[in-house]
């Protein structure tokens, strides 16, 4: 199969599709790379490390998605790469179409096959390609909230961890999932004050046992949710719904009672936010604040450390990949797993999840194929 790397154009997102030793393992197994020039200039790798590794380098993105069967990215497609997609071509990437209609319209559109990297599965129920880049924003989150909680960003001019004598920041994290265990780990790590929220007792048994009493577990109703983000710091919301609306958790009205100059970082942004004043932002402008309080909502977070967000993800796709390289849309039907991870086929929507959020009808793969 000719496999198709373009450049990453989201703003101030640099990683990419396929790392050169990526290139190589599909290279290795018969299959030709091509990649857009410069595509791999965030993470440190010119296109001579791409030639070496046995890929081809092509002078524009245009030339990316005409000369190829299966495109493989990070971000969503934005506007200007969905019109380039075309019928019986398969692309590989981030999807987040639940809060995204404009997107699921071009892809419908394009008859493409597009399968998500944030709903495949693995055989013990997780999302083996979501949580690498959860475990990466779960751990920028309070990197994000200790520079948004600095007096200059409008923040409270609180250190997280505070000093001896001095009480150290209280941090709330919504959701005990990957993303919430590595935030508080972080946390817990710096010496803040740390409690998560989930609705899952065996998984706040699972979190009490880890985290060995160094951070509090609350199970999650709306009072606790109210008493915590009232009293706290930093709030990190961590919820997660695979492939549909994140639901909102904090209210606008709840706001005006919650610490001037406290922070919210929205780690469930891409899936639209948990809470009901966020609204996506980039790493160019990150923060803007509602009544006294700090927002950050970047969509991108794992864009930041691209190296690291790189080689992490393109480990967990690139079994996928490969699969889907060496057989195709065959693939799909034969691996539950990918299969669970296709949203769009052939102008239908094949997640019931983002159909039911977008309104659209959902076609169940057996349907969508017959």
């Amino acid at each position: 199969m000719k496999v198709g790397v373009p450049k990453e154009i989201k703003t101030h997102e640099y990683r990419v599709g396929l790392t050169p030793g990526a290139v190589r393992e599909y290279v290795a197994a018969g299959h030709s790379v091509v990649v857009e020039t410069n595509a791999g200039a965030g993470i440190g790798a010119t296109d001579d490390n791409y030639r070496k590794a046995g890929a081809t380098i092509l002078d524009s993105t245009h030339e990316v998605f005409a000369s190829s069967e299966m495109i493989i990215k990070v971000k969503e497609p934005q506007p200007s790469e969905w019109t380039q997609l075309r019928e019986n071509q398969i692309l590989f990437t981030y999807l987040h179409l639940a809060p995204d209609p404009e997107q699921a319209k071009g892809l419908l559109k394009s008859g493409c096959t597009a399968i998500a990297y944030e709903t495949v599965t693995d055989a013990h129920g997780g999302l083996p390609l979501l949580a690498p880049m959860s475990e990466v924003a779960g751990r920028l989150a309070i990197e994000a909230a200790g520079s948004a909680l600095k007096r200059y960003a409008g923040g409270r001019g609180l250190l997280i961890g505070g000093v001896p004598g001095v009480q150290p920041a209280r941090i709330v994290v919504i959701g005990g999932g990957v993303v919430g265990t590595h935030a508080a780990r972080m946390a817990a790590g710096l010496g803040a004050e740390v409690t998560i929220l989930d609705q899952s007792i065996p998984r706040l048994r699972e979190l009490d046992e880890l985290f060995e009493g160094r951070v509090r577990t609350r199970f999650s109703t709306i009072d606790a949710v109210e008493e915590e983000v009232f009293a706290a710091d930093v709030v990190v919301g961590a919820v997660l719904v695979p492939g549909a609306s994140a639901p909102k958790l904090v209210s606008r009205g709840m706001l005006s009672s919650m610490r001037k100059g406290s922070v919210i970082v929205d780690v469930a942004i891409d899936q639209g936010g948990c809470f009901e004043t966020s609204r996506p932002t980039t790493h160019a402008d990150p923060t803007y604040e509602v009544d006294g309080v700090i927002h950050y909502c970047v969509a991108n977070m794992p864009g930041a450390v691209p190296l690291t967000s790189s080689q992490a993800l393109n480990n967990a796709t690139l079994p996928f990949g490969l699969a889907l390289a060496n057989k195709g849309f065959a693939a799909v039907l034969e691996n539950p797993h990918l299969r669970a991870g296709l949203n769009v086929y052939r102008g239908r929507l094949t997640y019931r999840a983002v159909a039911e959020s977008l309104g659209l009808p959902f076609s169940p793969i057996e349907q969508a194929a017959a």
